[in-house]
């Protein structure tokens, strides 16, 4: 089976833009990190919608800064709201990535609270970004609506998201 076929589940799927570079087991879900032209892109698989936001949240972070302590850090209630999933999704990790690039601090840990089409509620874990202790590994510009994609496909939600870096 080539990179075009990666199974979640045990189903076989088509990648229908990006190749696919590798593929991670992240918390609950599945990360297919994507060979995109200038950008970096991952489509996040996940049992359910909650957790799907949670671990494209996670992987982020991860994928931005080291080392990443998870659950360390305070409590900081996170909501946001939006049209659709596609525009909950871009804004919620656009809160994410806020966190870090303006306010200095850097989520180790997410819990949805709610969640629906139109508002997410998540309570997360920051702790101060230190130089002296962190390294910024990746710094990502921005979360892009450029085929962003949130959709439930049979057992399981998937969602496409291309950073820009």
């Amino acid at each position: 089976m080539d990179s075009s076929h990666l199974g979640f589940f045990g189903d076989s799927i088509q990648t229908s833009r990006g190749n696919v570079m590798q593929t991670i087991a992240y918390g609950r879900s599945e990360i297919l990190v994507l060979d995109h032209t200038a950008d970096f892109g991952i489509v996040v698989r996940s049992p359910d919608l909650a957790v799907l936001f949670e671990d494209a949240a996670g992987y982020m972070m991860q994928m931005m800064v080291v080392p990443l302590e998870e659950g360390v850090g305070r409590d900081f209630l996170i909501e946001v709201k939006a049209a659709d999933l596609e525009d909950l999704m871009v804004r919620w990790l656009g809160e994410i990535l806020y966190n870090l690039e303006g306010e200095g601090q850097i989520v180790t840990s997410v819990r949805i609270e709610a969640i629906s089409p139109g508002f997410l509620s998540a309570v997360v874990k920051r702790t101060p970004f230190d130089p002296k202790i962190h390294e910024i590994l990746c710094e990502i510009k921005a979360v892009t609506y450029h085929q962003i994609e949130v959709h439930e496909q049979g057992d399981h939600w998937e969602s496409r998201i291309i950073f820009d870096l």
